[in-house]
């Protein structure tokens, strides 16, 4: 299995690309102007929905229940920041597709993918989303997707 290019064309984000989503927060959201000091590793899902800004909205609304988080209906985009450590996600909808690009500490990204991909593969149960995460340096990430009956 060969890892996504962070840095080509096609339907991945690039490293810097995501990257320079953190600085381009959602006007009054709160969100972090730049990334954490040491520059975290970036970890990216895309998953296939027809339904992108219903899901990206759901799930910036119930992390915020514990998270800061924000929507933007109009932009079809929205944060959600885990505390004050400077771990954040950028959720961004396109035709066909929710992207989810995290920031986050080392030790904070696993964990990380695993509560944004979990909400998300319940909240979609009925639409069978799978989400794939795919870190920067190559690596592959979890995967969360409903484990069936």
């Amino acid at each position: 299995m060969t890892s996504p290019d962070f840095d080509g064309p096609g339907d991945r984000l690039g490293a810097d690309a995501a990257r320079d989503s953190f600085r381009d927060p959602i006007p009054g959201s709160g969100a972090p102007d730049s990334p954490a000091p040491a520059d975290p590793p970036v970890s990216q899902a895309v998953v296939a929905t027809n339904r992108p800004a219903r899901y990206g909205k759901q799930l910036a609304s119930h992390l915020g229940r514990r998270a800061r988080a924000e929507w933007d209906e109009r932009a079809e985009r929205g944060t959600v920041a885990f505390g004050d450590s400077g771990d954040h996600a950028v959720l961004t909808c396109r035709p066909g597709e929710l992207v989810m690009a995290l920031s986050a500490a080392p030790e904070a990204v696993e964990r990380l993918e695993d509560v944004l991909g979990r909400h998300l593969v319940r909240f979609g149960t009925r639409d069978e989303l799978v989400v794939q995460w795919h870190r920067a340096d190559g690596s592959v990430g979890s995967r969360q997707e409903n484990a069936g009956e």
